[in-house]
């Protein structure tokens, strides 16, 4: 939130230096993100009235004028369209410096001379508008300095809040805190009722009332749209980062930014029957202010008539009922809306606003009456008009009731590590706003003001001593603990050991999203409902992610348009399964994902420039799988919807299905713009960390017996198939099974493959005979041929 500090300081005023205040602010838990002037440094330029205005002599666009500036008369010569005679402007003397190098110097343009020149606001700094020069009320005295006039001596404060203080956002709210820390007293504007000078009023009728417990409104009559915005409320809103639209939405901005409640001004002429909140019915359309159509959904708030929608509760206006040139009689809004039923509404449909940054975030519910008040004076100054008396609707029971929290002598000393004086506690807590219900020598009962939605707990209100009795006066001390260590388990990896390996193979650690487009979610998982987002940061993270491989494949394309063809990626963390209906049941599974894409080795003259394949991506699957003796994975053909049908597998551990690895589905890579095949995995990280309690095995003493077998099988019969039948029926001496080679082509049946696998014996107590070798090679010859078709091949 950006303000003026000379604005703060007419609400409350310490005797500190602008640094001072700043550091003060940020100290207290309102940290401020920069201080920037309010205009560019310029020197030498008055309030000027131009006397008279000529056509120049030589050219079409240009005016010669004569300009006093309270003394003399100047001739000065300007291009701006909107000069003539009687208007006050900045006049830039001779002299006079704008920005850093540009200084005014006598000159002659077109034959003429000109001595200074009229100003625009972009040429000071104030504003972009660089269409005409700067014009300035009657008021403003001729001769005056320009800076002094417009009291430019300021600074634009911009305070980065958190969420929860949102009784900051406003400047009676950010005066409030200054005016604690520094025991100052606030000087709050003067609220009195409006002299009600009509009987007409609009009725009200609110629907929703958990959602909308008081809603306020009033007909203004008879007022001129086409008035001035005064300048002083310009610069006010200027220096908020607020452009002056029309009188009437001035000073709705200028309330919010004075007293934190966003308002909203209709066209009365353009209401029909009564003002209805509701809920919006499913599909209903609206145009708002900034142009766009919106299809509604029944989950919004919106003000309405007896016709149509109004407005989105709390976030826009609609265009067809706003205030125009042509209006004359207006209805005023000041609403509290509950900040839950408004929480995440502006961003699900592309929006944010100051008003739904406000009400999402919880605006004082006793503010309404005060607002609309301080906006009918305003609005009777500037733009006239007949006021009528306000119409209330309030439902005592949905409004916001305020904390009772009670603060605990032994807690505030144990978080501070200090004690702090009983009257000094009872003295911050009072600044602050809490009514004390009770005091004793142990503990605080308060009571929390309207405003200050935040405290609800004790652990609020020791945040609030510490901050306002200063951070920085605190004691440091080390914590008093013992040291407690730890045992490693001996059945569980450690999981920076699993990431060494993973860098060790080229790889380097990912961090994406737990919350993913869910666009990408159904392209990747279509069979899977994702479990959506009640407040979604943005539309393009609104689900939480059913599996780490999209925010991986997301990070690659990340690399490849920035050049980067080799890629190695991977993940730790959640993936969330489930449905929004059933939360409790929600599954949060801890995954390590991988993805690898690009040459097999990093460029080099001593490496070939061949591509990752599949065998590369399992490699680095075993490699995991062997930190521990949790047991071999088996692979069987994947069905995944995301990965290649024929270079994909799911990896199984002891029977069960564990995870998948393959090749990223051609079709798909080439919807999300990938230039090269993409090899994922996707494994619970349970099954890689995992391990069986160690054992002691003896080496054994006796020489290994290794015997080949080249078989022929079918082509749909994996490997591990042959694998599997082998280890169940060669014996307990057997070691190891070795693939060496595997051929499929000339010579061989187009239906079969030739698969050529090493198995070696080897028993731990004694020499092993052919005799006993060779009875284990015909058992699992005739298993094999049995179970799988397989022949020996000759």
């Amino acid at each position: 939130m950006k303000i003026s500090e000379n604005w703060l300081r007419e609400w409350v005023n310490p005797d500190i230096s602008s640094d001072d205040l700043v550091a003060q602010i940020t100290l207290a838990g309102l940290e401020v993100d920069e201080v920037l002037p309010v205009s560019s440094a310029f020197s030498g330029v008055v309030v000027g009235e131009i006397i008279a205005a000529e056509p120049h002599p030589n050219a079409d666009k240009l005016q010669v004028c004569q300009v006093s500036d309270g003394a003399e008369t100047f001739q000065v010569v300007c291009g701006a369209p909107n000069a003539r005679p009687g208007i006050k402007i900045p006049f830039a003397k001779i002299g006079a410096v704008l920005g850093a190098d540009f200084k005014i110097k006598k000159a002659k343009l077109r034959q003429v001379e000109s001595f200074g020149m009229l100003c625009s606001a972009s040429e000071l700094g104030l504003s972009d508008d660089h269409d005409g020069i700067m014009e300035l009320p009657a008021i403003a005295k001729t001769g005056e300095d320009f800076r002094a006039f417009l009291n430019l001596d300021d600074q634009i404060i911009d305070v980065d809040l958190t969420p929860n203080r949102s009784d900051c956002l406003s400047i009676a709210g950010l005066a409030r805190e200054v005016g604690v820390l520094n025991k100052a007293d606030v000087t709050p504007v003067k609220v009195a009722p409006a002299d009600v000078t009509i009987d007409d009023a609009f009725p009200v009728r609110v629907e929703a009332v958990d959602a909308c417990p008081r809603y306020l409104g009033r007909v203004v009559r008879g007022v001129n749209v086409a008035a001035q915005t005064p300048l002083w409320m310009v610069e006010k809103l200027r220096r908020s980062g607020i452009r002056s639209i029309d009188p009437i939405v001035d000073i709705t901005n200028y309330v919010m930014l004075e007293l934190g409640q966003p308002m909203h001004a209709f066209d009365l002429a353009n209401l029909s029957g009564s003002i209805v909140v509701r809920m919006a019915k499913k599909d209903e359309k609206i145009v708002l202010l900034d142009g766009q159509e919106v299809a509604l959904r029944d989950d919004t708030l919106v003000i309405a008539d007896e016709t149509a929608p109004l407005a989105i509760a709390g976030v826009m206006g609609g265009e067809g009922s706003g205030v125009n040139e042509a209006t004359k009689d207006i209805f005023l809004e000041s609403a509290f809306f509950a900040p839950l039923a408004l929480a995440g509404k502006a961003r699900s449909y592309g929006l944010h606003t100051d008003s739904s940054h406000r009400f999402e975030r919880g605006v004082d519910a006793t503010l309404q009456e005060q607002a609309i008040e301080r906006a009918t004076a305003l609005v009777l100054e500037i733009a006239g008009g007949q006021v009528g008396p306000i119409t209330h609707s309030v439902n005592e029971a949905t409004l916001p009731e305020a904390a009772v929290v009670t603060l605990r002598r032994k807690k505030l000393d144990q978080y501070l590590a200090m004690s702090i004086d009983k009257d000094l506690v009872t003295d911050i807590l009072t600044r602050l706003g809490l009514e004390m219900i009770e005091v004793t020598d142990e503990a605080w009962s308060t009571k929390a003001p309207s405003h200050r939605f935040d405290i609800a707990i004790e652990a609020d209100l020791i945040e609030e001593v510490a901050r306002i009795y200063g951070y920085d006066n605190l004691p440091s001390s080390m914590p008093q603990a013992a040291v407690n260590f730890t045992p490693l388990s001996e059945t569980k990896t450690q999981i920076q050991v699993l990431r060494s390996i993973l860098v060790s193979q080229g790889y380097q650690e990912a961090v994406t999203y737990s919350f993913i487009d869910p666009v990408l979610s159904k392209q990747f998982l279509p069979n899977i409902e994702p479990v959506p987002l009640a407040n979604p940061i943005s539309a393009d993270m609104g689900v939480m992610r059913p599996s780490l491989v999209p925010g991986l494949v997301k990070a690659y394309l990340y690399n490849q348009n920035r050049q980067q063809s080799r890629v190695r990626l991977f993940e730790t963390g959640r993936r969330f399964i489930g449905t929004v209906d059933a939360l409790a049941d929600l599954d949060q599974q801890q995954q390590v994902a991988g993805l690898i894409a690009g040459a097999r080795h990093a460029e080099a003259w001593y490496h070939g420039s061949e591509k990752v394949d599949f065998y590369d991506l399992k490699a680095h699957v075993e490699a995991m799988f062997a930190l521990n003796d949790g047991g071999k994975p088996t692979y069987e053909r994947s069905k995944c919807e995301f990965l290649h049908p024929g270079r994909s597998a799911d990896i199984f551990l002891d029977g069960q299905f564990v995870g998948l690895m393959g090749e990223l589905h051609p079709q798909l890579a080439k919807e999300l713009g990938a230039n090269q095949p993409i090899y994922v995995f996707d494994i619970a990280l349970a099954a890689v960390l995992n391990a069986k309690l160690p054992e002691y095995e003896a080496v054994s003493r006796f020489p290994e017996v290794r015997r080949d077998l080249a078989l022929l099988v079918d082509r749909s019969v994996p490997v591990s198939e042959l694998e599997r039948v082998i280890s169940a029926t060669a014996g307990e001496a057997l070691k190891n099974v070795l693939v060496f080679d595997v051929y499929q082509g000339q010579g061989i049946d187009e239906t079969k493959k030739s698969v050529a696998l090493g198995l070696t014996w080897q028993h731990p107590s004694h020499t092993l005979s052919d005799e006993e070798v060779n009875n284990s090679v015909e058992k699992t010859v005739a298993a094999l041929s049995e179970q799988l078709g397989a022949v020996v091949r000759g």
